[in-house]
């Protein structure tokens, strides 16, 4: 299995037999209005390009996940490809009706803990609270992923989420081989942050049973956590060696 992260929250699980896309974000440099104007710089979004090997990897696509409608998970760029490639998409049953609106291919939709049989193996879909206190409920709903494929290690995508209970559920009960793990500790302008603050990363990557792999950073300017400080923070307590921290464009092998 390989995993290709290409920017922020997209990503491709490449298997022998499948090719999926996680929350296209595909657009050029600065398409997005910021999401920050007076807590940090009031840079257009995304930050940085796609990079350069993203167009050969994206032309093996099979399969789109997506955890919800925010557009640094799918934008304007993102919705064209799936649409002109009639990309097969999985998504929470919440958001069916506005993907099929946008023109999208869904053929398949996840209700929170009822596994369904997805590709060769099973799906499970999560869920995951966007923020803490008051802010998580006008993030709206979003959805994290549990993926066991045929002679594939198991995946946990646990989307833009704080530390809960179902998180902890996930990586104690499910045990997965990989957990994804947005960690960009982004915040707007108002309100406590949208995803997990360094010390529930820090609890997160304790707890997984398995490999840890980072991404959500450097991509858009309310996500204030850079690689090299989550790096510290790792070495500081002994978690390095169990976390991955990709750079855009890069590839890992498990």
């Amino acid at each position: 299995m390989k995993l290709h992260h290409l920017r922020n929250a997209t990503l491709v699980i490449e298997t022998e037999k499948h090719v999926i896309l996680v929350d296209p974000m595909l657009g050029k440099r600065k398409t997005i209005p910021p999401f920050t104007i007076f807590r940090y710089k009031p840079k257009r979004n995304p930050l940085v390009a796609l990079p350069k090997n993203s167009r050969e990897i994206l032309s093996r696509v099979t399969h789109c996940l997506i955890t919800h409608l925010h557009p640094d998970h799918i934008d304007k760029a993102g919705e064209v490809f799936l649409r002109r490639k009639s990309v097969p998409v999985i998504c929470s049953a919440k958001d069916e009706k506005a993907l099929l609106q946008r023109g999208l291919s869904v053929i398949q939709t996840l209700e929170y803990w009822e596994p369904q049989k997805f590709l060769d193996g099973k799906i499970t879909g999560i869920p995951a609270i966007h923020g803490y206190g008051f802010i998580a409920k006008l993030m709206g709903n979003v959805m994290g992923f549990h993926i066991e494929l045929e002679d594939q290690k198991s995946i946990y995508i646990s989307s833009d989420t704080v530390f809960t209970e179902h998180v902890e559920k996930v990586l104690t009960q499910f045990k997965p081989d990989i957990s994804i793990v947005a960690c960009g500790t982004a915040r707007l302008d108002f309100g406590q942050p949208l995803l997990m603050r360094m010390d529930d990363i820090l609890k997160f990557t304790t707890l997984a049973p398995g490999k840890v792999f980072a991404n959500h950073l450097e991509a858009l300017n309310h996500c204030p956590t850079t690689r090299l400080q989550l790096k510290n923070e790792l070495s500081d307590h002994g978690l390095l060696s169990k976390t991955v921290v990709p750079n855009d464009g890069e590839c890992i092998e498990y």
